[in-house]
């Protein structure tokens, strides 16, 4: 297996000195200030989607010319004047602006945004996306872009993509600009990570499946590799997540599978440990990884949602985790009632999409708060889950067991 790459401090503040931003003071290539100015907004083909309105807004320069961002973008109708929480939401590689995913979130009376990041508009299938006039770079990642300037760079134009759409989601009547949260899904969730640390002004931020460390053993491990060790370290240097998650401050949730085949449980869990505020895992043995529900529909995100934005109920919270030789336990706090807990666990080792995960009981004490399991024989791996009365998933972190003295 591919050594993970080094990523050196110097090299990062080096491949960033060719930025004039005013951002740049703060290791970030984006200037905030401008971004968080509403974009001229255009109309645009809705495809056939109804419900939601399709626009184009101005994005950042590309190669010297102007862009334009393709969205579909929606606001419930509240009585009494009231304004609506907001969304916005980043989809992954092969993907777009979902309108579904817009109405799933205005059926629960959020304002909703989802633009396109790779210069499309919907349309086309997956991995199939008709490029219109104004796009900026394409996706996803734009490894072969990095000895490209740097604002020609596609995670350059993505992440201004989502953080003028915020822009833009803030300024719309009816829509309460104090109370946005974000999502996306795997290089949407990988976008998540890098925005969640760059614009403070969001109250929650949700990726699901992306993190940072992709030069670990990521999905993105080979194609790191063939761009050479130069190349890549100046890469993961501009765009891994890890160089930004440490600025985030809002609470984060955390969901994901066991065997995701693109974002790995430990770097995953090197990712979640980073930022400074709250956290919260949903951690399901073989998740699905894609759109079109399995991405989306996670209930853990509508809670976590209302619980930061609308005064909801919130998740369980785990407040520690221990182990005494095979024993382990767990304590936390919940607001609705725990009804079981389940001890996860693998005896393999080698690459995580490959391991086999199984269940174990796990004796719960509600009025306690705490959980207690014995480990199986050969246990490598561990985590818990908590599931409330509304079938709710909140995770333990995972722990992974000391190698067995030869």
């Amino acid at each position: 297996m591919r050594q993970p790459f080094t990523v050196f401090a110097l090299v990062f503040v080096g491949v960033l000195a060719c930025t004039a931003s005013a951002a740049d003071s703060a290791g970030m290539p984006w200037d905030l200030e401008a971004l968080s100015a509403a974009p001229k907004v255009y109309a645009a083909p809705d495809h056939g989607a109804e419900g939601v309105r399709a626009i184009f807004y101005d994005g950042l320069p590309w190669k010297g010319k102007p862009t334009r961002v393709f969205a579909y973008v929606a606001v419930p109708d509240l009585p009494d004047g009231r304004k609506a929480p907001a969304m916005v939401l980043v989809h992954g590689g092969g993907g777009t602006a979902f309108p579904d995913w817009v109405r799933m979130w205005t059926g629960r009376g959020y304002a909703a945004i989802a633009m396109d990041t790779c210069g499309c508009v919907a349309g086309g299938g997956h991995k199939k996306r008709p490029r219109h006039d104004h796009g900026g770079p394409p996706g996803w990642g734009g490894f072969d872009q990095i000895a490209d300037p740097l604002r020609d760079q596609w995670t350059y134009h993505a992440v201004a993509d989502v953080v003028l759409a915020h822009s833009l989601l803030r300024s719309m009547p009816g829509v309460d600009a104090e109370r946005t949260g974000l999502t996306g899904i795997s290089w949407g969730g990988y976008l998540t990570c890098i925005v969640a640390g760059v614009d403070p002004r969001f109250k929650v931020a949700m990726p699901v499946y992306g993190c940072g460390y992709l030069g670990d053993n990521s999905a993105w491990v080979g194609r790191l590799g063939k761009m050479g060790s130069e190349k890549a370290d100046r890469w993961l240097a501009l765009w891994d997540p890890s160089r930004y998650l440490p600025a985030a401050r809002m609470p984060m949730l955390w969901v994901a599978g066991t065997n995701d085949f693109a974002y790995p449980m430990d770097s995953l869990r090197k990712s979640y440990r980073l930022p400074k505020g709250p956290r919260w895992l949903a951690i399901r043995p073989r998740m699905p990884h894609g759109h079109g529900g399995p991405g989306e529909n996670p209930e853990e995100l509508r809670a976590m949602a209302d619980a930061v934005l609308r005064g909801g109920t919130p998740l369980a919270t785990v407040l520690a985790r221990g182990r005494d030789g095979r024993r382990v336990w767990v304590t936390f706090t919940s607001p609705v009632p725990v009804a079981k807990a389940v001890l996860h666990y693998t005896r393999d080792t080698g690459t995580w999409k490959e391991r086999k995960w199984q269940e174990a009981p796990a004796a719960l004490d509600a009025a306690a708060g705490k959980v207690s399991a014995e480990l199986p024989e050969g246990t490598t791996v561990y985590y818990v889950n908590l599931v409330d009365d509304r079938g709710l998933v909140v995770s333990s972190e995972h722990e992974e067991m000391p190698a067995a003295a030869p």
